[in-house]
């Protein structure tokens, strides 16, 4: 890359940091008055499912139909989406935005774990390593004796690590198995639109219906934002893994939680203890460790393009 190229594309870094790190307060505040997780998840779906819509209309993409292609659409709506968010709702009601910023970086270590053993990818001491430290700034959060400045519930921490999981499954799935041949905005497409269908009789029977307010009301607004900023953010994501490699892009992973952490103290006021910083320090130790070397992600992207 040229010089222009690199600060062009950092740039781009950075602004994806800053969109998907305010997903975490918004999250917060749409969960502040009591709104059901079901029906958090259903506007979450159909939202992703009209801007992806018209994303592909735009670009010219059809949605395939078969029945590979709704098998994978099923999947990854459970795994991606049902299961993971309806989780992360629910801690959110107990948890501050910040932590949950700083436990969802633990995605590409536990990816690594997962690829291992699908046999996405091979043992390696300094990734192993990597995981380790990551998981030492994971104990620091947890730990009761542990004083971050806000309170850390460890059921809703330990529940919130496993949509971290499912996210990693996810990625681990798509490189294992493939996406039928599909592009990223069809498969989002078909996942949301699936998946809305899917969970929209459990929202109603469960009374966690919500009926949109007119003018919308402030959890209303931090929804649509959130998913709002979710689409156009994974748009940006997939344009630049393609310019700029897997390696570069990845680093939004940094810019994420930095970002979280400060939308969380401008937006909601959080303040924290120092150990929190001892905390992420050994996380992105981590997360820098576990990254794949630039000579393995160029030939797993050449992997998942041949797929």
């Amino acid at each position: 890359m040229t010089a222009r190229q690199v600060v062009f594309f950092t740039g781009c870094l950075v602004l994806m940091g800053a969109g998907w790190g305010a997903t975490q307060p918004l999250t917060k505040i749409s969960v502040s008055t009591g709104y059901g997780h079901f029906g958090l998840v259903f506007w979450q779906l159909a939202l992703g499912t009209a801007l992806m819509g018209v994303i592909c209309l735009l670009r010219g993409l059809p949605l395939p139909l078969h029945g590979r292609a709704l098998r994978l659409y099923v999947i990854l709506a459970m795994i991606g989406t049902i299961l993971p968010n309806s989780i992360s709702y629910q801690a959110a009601v107990h948890l501050p935005s910040g932590i949950m910023s700083l436990l969802l970086s633990m995605i590409p270590m536990f990816a690594f774990v997962i690829a291992l053993g699908l046999g996405n990818d091979s043992f390696q001491w300094r990734r192993v390593a990597g995981l380790g430290i990551g998981l030492v700034g994971v104990l620091i959060i947890i730990l009761p004796a542990v004083d971050l400045g806000q309170a850390v519930p460890v059921f809703w921490a330990a529940a919130y690590l496993v949509t971290a999981v499912f996210y990693a499954f996810e990625g681990n799935y798509i490189a294992r198995w493939g996406t039928e041949g599909l592009g990223p905005f069809q498969v989002m497409l078909g996942a949301s639109l699936v998946g809305m269908i899917g969970i929209a009789p459990v929202t109603v029977i469960s009374g966690q219906f919500i009926r949109p307010d007119l003018p919308l009301p402030l959890p209303q607004i931090a929804l649509v934002a959130g998913s709002v900023i979710h689409v156009f953010v994974y748009a940006t994501y997939v344009w630049l893994a393609g310019r700029a490699g897997a390696v570069f892009t990845v680093q939004v992973s940094y810019m994420v939680t930095a970002f979280g952490l400060l939308w969380a103290w401008l937006i909601l006021g959080e303040a924290y203890a120092p150990t929190l910083w001892v905390a992420l320090a050994a996380i992105f130790t981590g997360m820098y460790l576990v990254q794949p070397r630039p000579r393995l992600a160029a030939d797993g992207a050449m992997g998942e393009t041949a797929s």
